[in-house]
């Protein structure tokens, strides 16, 4: 099983692309951004893999501050591997 994660330092973009997507009958939910990720803190819009190219192109449209990147997330048993997009 695998998901994506865009994540963000700000509480307020990650809310805003959350809306933005939501709206567009993406279903996305809110997650704390998980340390292995490499980030220290923040949150992250979870979505499935399938949206990465509706997602990826909100995020290049708007000015968002505090993006921090997005991963494909893949899980495996109890531990999570990590891959950064961009």
């Amino acid at each position: 099983m695998s998901f994506c994660l865009a994540a963000f330092r700000s509480r307020n973009e990650t809310l805003y692309l959350a809306n933005i997507l939501n709206n567009g009958g993406y279903r996305v939910s809110i997650i704390n951004t998980p340390k292995d990720a490499g980030l220290s803190c923040g949150i992250s819009v979870k979505f499935e893999e399938r949206f990465l190219p509706i997602v990826r192109s909100v995020i290049m449209s708007k000015p968002f501050r505090s993006f921090a990147g997005m991963y494909r997330v893949v899980c495996e048993g109890q531990r999570n591997t990590y891959e950064r997009l961009f």
